[in-house]
């Protein structure tokens, strides 16, 4: 319990932040170019957090404050062994404190940017209650330590629902198309979307928070595939037909 919460509070913003320059490396060379080195997000974290403390009000950088605080907590939870739905509402909490944290610093594009951000969670988040709700048909529980003990994979037992959540995941990890609310992209017409106002440390928070955000999905993800044992090898069970 203890070894997975401290792993993930620490390891956690490592293991995103070279999952991003991954993604980014491979993003490039699909579109034809070198791409930045892998280490990127962390040099561009880097810079963010030694500029001056600026923001347009006090109120944005405790928002993004509370943003990662309960990012984190969310995946503590989670690989701390506890409650899957708990984890799920918590994640959902910080999602506000974000679009708040846009809304704050009244600004066009800010505003933009957190009614879009706002309407990318009502429409993904009925599709993670639901893979909550899955989890629970199967076995009578939202432990997460008993999911990942299960007989068999859930894969096989709930494939539409695995389905459905893999899709879901491009529009809360913002891959394109679906990364209207932070335009990511230049041909996009929202500048920077919700994080349009931030500079500094307070967008580096939002980077590092993205980074604890991905691990996490992560591991949701391994949730539908880790059986009872150490190495987990997913093959349907003759109840999972």
């Amino acid at each position: 319990m203890y070894i997975g919460l401290f792993a993930y509070l620490i390891l956690a913003p490592v293991a995103g932040c070279l999952l991003a320059g991954v993604d980014r490396k491979i993003t490039a060379h699909m579109q034809g170019r070198v791409g930045p080195p892998i280490l990127q997000p962390y040099y561009d974290v880097r810079k963010l957090l030694a500029k001056d403390k600026r923001s347009v009000n006090g109120l944005q950088t405790v928002y993004i404050a509370l943003y990662l605080l309960f990012v984190a907590f969310a995946g503590a939870i989670f690989f701390a062994g506890g409650n899957f739905l708990l984890s799920v509402f918590v994640l959902t909490l910080s999602s506000l404190f974000l679009v708040v944290a846009g809304y704050s610093a009244r600004s066009p594009y800010a505003d933009a940017g957190a009614e879009r951000e706002m309407i990318q969670v009502m429409s993904y988040e009925p599709m993670v209650l639901l893979v909550a709700i899955g989890f629970y048909l199967v076995h009578h529980t939202f432990d997460v330590g008993a999911l990942a003990r299960g007989s068999s994979s859930l894969v096989f037992q709930l494939p539409l629902v695995f389905v459905g959540f893999i899709y879901v995941l491009t529009i809360k990890l913002r891959k394109s198309p679906f990364d209207l609310s932070t335009s990511h992209h230049a041909h996009q017409e929202l500048v920077k979307g919700v994080t349009t106002e931030m500079s500094g440390r307070t967008l580096a928070c939002v980077e590092i928070a993205h980074w604890y955000e991905s691990i996490m999905f992560l591991g949701w993800v391994a949730l539908f595939v880790l059986t009872g044992s150490w190495i987990s090898v997913v093959s349907p069970s003759s109840s999972a037909w």
